[in-house]
C-alpha cells in the first residue's frame, strides 16, 4: 500500500526538492553563449589587430635616447686651483670651468726668457768676432797680394841678374845672381806663407760664422721652447668647448690630475634615439620614413621622429670581443642593427631639456608610408 502525502495550500516543500522552472534555465544558457561569443570576439579582435600590426608596423622597445657627451680632460697635468662650474649647471663654449696651478709654468717661462737673453749676449760677442775674423781674413789676402808683387819683382830681377851673368862680358859677380836668386826664393816663400795666413784667416771667419749660426739655431729652440710654455701656461685654465650641461663632474680643488684624465663631461643640447631593430625588420625599413616614438620617462606622450641611417654593422660587431661563429659549436642569433631616428626639434624645445641621452624609448615606423621617393628598394 502506497502513502501519499498531501500538502495544503502553503505547506512548504519538502527537503531536497526544488521547483521547476525552465524560463530561468533558459536565460542561464543563452547568457552563456553570448559571453563564448564575447571571448570568441575578443580573441579575435586582439588576433586581428596582432597580424594587422605585424604587417604594417615595425616597432622595438630596445630604443634609446642618444646625444652629443664631451669629455673635458686637462692637458697637462697639475694640481686643480680653483673649480668653476658646478653640477648641472648650463654652460656656453669659451665659459672657464676649472683652473689649474699655474706657478710651475710661469717658473719655466722665466728660465727660458733667460736663456733666450743669454743666447741673444752670445750671438752679439759671435757677431763681433766674425766681423774681426773678417778683417782679418781680408788683411791676410791683401798680404797675399803684396807678397805675390814682391815675388814677381824679386823672379823678374833674378832672371835679369841671370841672363846678365850668362853673357860673355859677365856683367855681374856670382854673388849678385846668387843674392837675386835668393831674394826670389825669399818672396816665394814669403807668398806662400802669406796664402797660408790667408786661408787660416778666412776657416777662422768659417768658424765663426758657423759657431753664429748654431746660436742663431738654439735660439729659435728657445724660442720653441717658451711657446710651448705659453701654451702649458694656456692650458691650465680649461674652458666649455661647447654649449650644454655639466655632468659626471669629479673634480675638485687640491685634486692631482694628469693629462687626459677625465673631469666631467659637457652633454650638448639635441637628442636623437637609437633605435636597436633585429635584422629581420629591416626589410622595409627606409632612411626618411617618418616614425612615432614614446618615451618611458614621459608616458602618454607621443613624439615625432624619423629614419635618419643606419649603422654599419651590428652592434655585435663593435663589442670588446666580437663573437667568432668559425669556431666551436654554433647557435644562430638574431642580431640587432642600430637605426638612428631624429626627433621633431619642435618636440625637444617643448620638453625644456628634460629629454637626457640614455632614456629608455620604444619607436614605432608605419609601414604603409612605403619608401620615400628616390630611395632604392
Amino acid at each position: 500500500m502506497t502513502n501519499k502525502t498531501e500538502l495544503s495550500p502553503g505547506s512548504p516543500l519538502p527537503t531536497g526538492q526544488a521547483p521547476s522552472h525552465p524560463a530561468a534555465s533558459g536565460r542561464g544558457a543563452r547568457k552563456g553563449r553570448l559571453i563564448l561569443a564575447l571571448i570568441l570576439l575578443a580573441t579575435a579582435a586582439v588576433a586581428g589587430r596582432m597580424w594587422w600590426r605585424s604587417h604594417y608596423f615595425e616597432e622595438t622597445d630596445n630604443a634609446y635616447l642618444a646625444g652629443h657627451v664631451s669629455t673635458i680632460s686637462p692637458r697637462i697635468a697639475g694640481v686643480v686651483h680653483q673649480v668653476l662650474v658646478s653640477d648641472n649647471q648650463l654652460v656656453r663654449a669659451g665659459d672657464p670651468l676649472l683652473e689649474l696651478d699655474a706657478a710651475d709654468q710661469e717658473v719655466k717661462i722665466a728660465q727660458i726668457k733667460a736663456q733666450i737673453a743669454q743666447t741673444d749676449e752670445q750671438v752679439r760677442q759671435i757677431a763681433e768676432q766674425l766681423e774681426q775674423a773678417r778683417a782679418e781674413a781680408q788683411a791676410a789676402q791683401a798680404l797675399v797680394a803684396r807678397a805675390a808683387a814682391q815675388f814677381q819683382r824679386n823672379d823678374a830681377e833674378a832672371k835679369r841678374v841671370s841672363a846678365l851673368h850668362d853673357v860673355q862680358l859677365k856683367s855681374v859677380s856670382k854673388s849678385e845672381l846668387e843674392g837675386a836668386i835668393a831674394a826670389r826664393d825669399s818672396a816665394a816663400a814669403e807668398a806662400q806663407a802669406q796664402q797660408f795666413q790667408a786661408k787660416a784667416a778666412s776657416a777662422k771667419s768659417g768658424s765663426v760664422a758657423a759657431a753664429r749660426a748654431a746660436a742663431l739655431a738654439q735660439k729659435k729652440v728657445l724660442a720653441a721652447q717658451l711657446r710651448d710654455a705659453e701654451l702649458q701656461l694656456k692650458y691650465t685654465r680649461i674652458v666649455a668647448p661647447v654649449d650644454g650641461r655639466i655632468g659626471k663632474k669629479s673634480v675638485e680643488v687640491g685634486t692631482r690630475v694628469q693629462a687626459g684624465q677625465q673631469l666631467l663631461a659637457i652633454v650638448q643640447d639635441g637628442v636623437w634615439v637609437n633605435a636597436n631593430f633585429k635584422e629581420t625588420q629591416l626589410h622595409d625599413l627606409y632612411p626618411g620614413q617618418q616614425a612615432t616614438v614614446r618615451i618611458d620617462a614621459f608616458p602618454g606622450r607621443t613624439f615625432s621622429g624619423k629614419v635618419d641611417s643606419f649603422a654599419p654593422a651590428s652592434g655585435a660587431q663593435f663589442a670588446l670581443l666580437p663573437p667568432d661563429n668559425a669556431t666551436g659549436n654554433f647557435t644562430k642569433i638574431v642580431q640587432r642593427i642600430p637605426v638612428k631616428v631624429l626627433l621633431d626639434p619642435n618636440d625637444v624645445k617643448a620638453m625644456g631639456g628634460r629629454l637626457a641621452p640614455g632614456m629608455s624609448a620604444f619607436v614605432e615606423v608605419d609601414l604603409r608610408q612605403g619608401a620615400p621617393a628616390g630611395t632604392v628598394r
